[in-house]
């Protein structure tokens, strides 16, 4: 039976926890369905001190003030007017640090993120960040969930997982966070068998 992560994974490093992520369920209840992804790529972003961070230079907003919060909750938001990106907190209270999900592996409800991405491209249903927020239906209603206690949405160990060699490379679409900080290997995902 798969074990639910609890609140210590989260209040680690925010580098270790990208990391660690990779190869966990993420489990959302929808519509009485479950939908299971196993987490392939992550990405992670280091606070105020993180120019590609939302909460760089100590920033807060209405849209980042739950990444102040202690680790193990949704922060999710609205990029391009179109897609969701979820990411999750981490690390202590008052460290605004998260980690994005970037991509996952359908294991179970196939069918159903199938119909919710109207897709039938297998490796197309959640290879991006926007992508799964749509697979699973995820969206604002999320923002500030409890991955810890949430009865819709929660992170689990899979048993059935290979550990695999991890991929590390420069994160995404932020390139006006200056050379230094684009070129920083904190995008991590697994390695194809």
């Amino acid at each position: 039976m798969p074990m639910r992560l609890k609140r210590d994974f989260f209040l680690r490093p925010t580098l270790d926890v990208a990391q660690d992520l990779l190869g966990l369920r993420l489990v959302r209840k929808y519509q009485g369905n479950i939908l299971v992804g196993e987490i392939t790529e992550t990405e992670a972003y280091l606070g105020p001190r993180d120019l590609a961070s939302h909460s760089r230079g100590w920033k807060i907003t209405p849209r980042n003030y739950i990444e102040y919060s202690r680790g193990g909750f949704v922060y999710i938001y609205l990029v391009y007017g179109i897609y969701w990106q979820l990411n999750i907190t981490t690390y202590r209270s008052g460290v605004p640090e998260c980690v994005l999900i970037r991509g996952l592996r359908p294991l179970k409800g196939v069918g159903l993120m199938k119909k919710l991405r109207q897709t039938e491209n297998l490796n197309n249903i959640a290879n991006g960040p926007g992508k799964l927020c749509q697979a699973l239906s995820l969206d604002r209603n999320f923002y500030g969930e409890d991955l810890v206690k949430s009865k819709r949405i929660w992170l689990e160990k899979n048993s059935f997982y290979k550990k695999r060699k991890i991929i590390k490379s420069a994160r995404v679409g932020i390139d006006y966070a200056g050379l230094y900080w684009s070129r920083k290997k904190w995008r991590f995902r697994q390695a194809d068998e």
